[in-house]
Formats: structure tokens, sequence, C-alpha cells
């Protein structure tokens, strides 16, 4: 998918030149590379060294992904499997804690170079902020925190747990019956053109939740595996790349294609769709 990915884009704004591209040989750069690439060194050095909260966050980031890879593995047991209650420890957990600890963690590095006399530490004290100030403030929290996403993603799912509740899933995957003479791959092609249109104008998360539970009660009511429409559809919700730019609509299909493909031949061995 990324190759032909590369490609269309390739095509799309570069034209049919591939060789000329993909050439080891040297050649000469034309004016307009030439100021590009002055203008990111440029902007590279004034990123200047490393700082300390990068490092913080770089060492959190990476935690929090082997945290979340290690939680449930699958082949071995995982760390949840420490603890005897369990659906306590999900991945919303790992972030909430790691996220918490940024508000205790210093800001600046600990156990810096002590002042030589104590006129030099007035000044520092009087320059400086405190050294004891952590990495998030409550304030920044709350001027920096993107609200509307939160509503946003919590309504999704207060609308998906709706629609479950209150049957309104069940009731759309029978009404859907008249699809059972379809073959499954024409079902799971739909589903994933529904889902990746409809993502262009709603949250991922919030796209999942509501067509999850419809295209599970579907693959129940045509008697095919669930996994046969869920998958699909999961993946091809990261397709949400049609509305920013012109070169989205081609990026979708060549997308929606590859899923295709996957799913109607080595994903059927590969996650046994045959068994209703």
């Amino acid at each position: 998918m990324l190759v032909l990915t590369w490609m269309w884009l390739h095509l799309l704004f570069l034209g049919c030149n591939f060789r000329e591209t993909c050439s080891f040989s040297k050649k000469r750069k034309t004016r307009r590379e030439v100021l590009s690439e002055k203008r990111i060194h440029e902007e590279y050095s004034k990123l200047g060294p490393i700082s300390y909260p990068e490092v913080v966050t770089g060492v959190f980031f990476v935690l929090m992904t082997v945290l979340w890879f290690t939680r449930e593995p699958g082949f071995v047991p995982g760390w949840t499997s420490l603890f005897e209650q369990k659906g306590y420890r999900t991945d919303a957990t790992i972030s909430v804690l790691l996220g918490f600890l940024l508000f205790l963690i210093p800001a600046r590095r600990p156990f810096t170079s002590s002042c030589s006399s104590s006129s030099t530490c007035r000044n520092r004290d009087e320059v400086e902020p405190d050294p004891l100030a952590p990495m998030i403030t409550w304030k920044d929290f709350q001027k920096l925190m993107p609200w509307e996403i939160v509503i946003l993603v919590g309504g999704g799912y207060a609308l998906a747990a709706g629609c479950k509740v209150s049957g309104l899933s069940v009731w759309i995957g029978r009404q859907l019956e008249p699809m059972s003479g379809l073959p499954p791959w024409a079902v799971t092609l739909l589903a994933c053109l529904l889902v990746s249109t409809v993502t262009e104008f709603a949250s991922n998360p919030a796209t999942l939740t509501v067509f999850l539970p419809i295209l599970s009660a579907l693959s129940e009511t045509l008697r095919v595996n669930p996994l046969h429409t869920l998958i699909p559809a999961t993946m091809c919700v990261s397709f949400g790349v049609m509305l920013p730019v012109k070169a989205g609509f081609g990026v979708n299909l060549i997308g929606v294609a590859v899923v295709m493909l996957a799913i109607t031949t080595w994903g059927v061995p590969l996650f046994n769709l045959t068994e209703v």
C-alpha cells in the first residue's frame, strides 16, 4: 500500500519520470531545491540541542507504547496477569497514569550546578522560574487542552452506547437483511466505502463506536464471520485523507483496494474467516 501510494503521489505531483527520481547519480539541484534545503537547515538550527523536558516526554512516550503492547500481547501473558481483578487495567489507565506523572515531574533538570556566590544565586532566582515547577501545570492544561475533541470523542462513545443499549444497531442490521444475497466480499466492500466516507466528517473513534456494533449485527444476520467486515472497516477508518488534499481520493481508493485484497486472500487463513 505504501508503494502504491507513493507511485500515485509521484504521478500526480511529479509526473511519470520515475527513472530520474530513483536515479542514484548526482544531479544539479535547482534554485528552488537549494533554497528549500537552506530553509530546512535554518529551521533545524533554531531548534537547538534537545532539552530536558523533551527527553522526559520521549521516554514517557516509549514507556507508554511498551506498556500498551505488553498489557495483553496475546502470545504471552501480559503484566495484567499480575493482578487478580480484571477489567480495570486498560490502555486509558496507562495514559492517565503517565499523564498524571507529568504534573509531578519538575520541568527543570534536578541536581543542577550550584552557584558560586550568594549574589549569583540571588540573581538566578530572580530571573529563572521555580525549579520545582512541573512539566505541566493545571493552568497550561486548561489553556491548551482541546476540549472540543474530548467532547467530540466522548459524544461518539455515548452515541455508540446508546445505539447498543436501545437496540438500534440490531434493528439496523435486521433492516439490511436484503443484502443476504450478496457475497461476503461485496458486503465488506460496501462497509469499507461507507466507513471511509463517514470518517471524513467525523472522528475515527466516533465512526468506529457507531458502525462496529451495526456491522457486527449485520454479520450475524447475514451469517458471516464478523471479522470479515470488522477488520477491514477498522482499517479503512484511518483513510480519512480525502478532503484535505486533492490526492486523497486516489489514496482512499488505493487503501480500500489493498484492504480488500488482503482480507479476501491471506486474511482468510490468517483470521480463520471461513468459520461463522
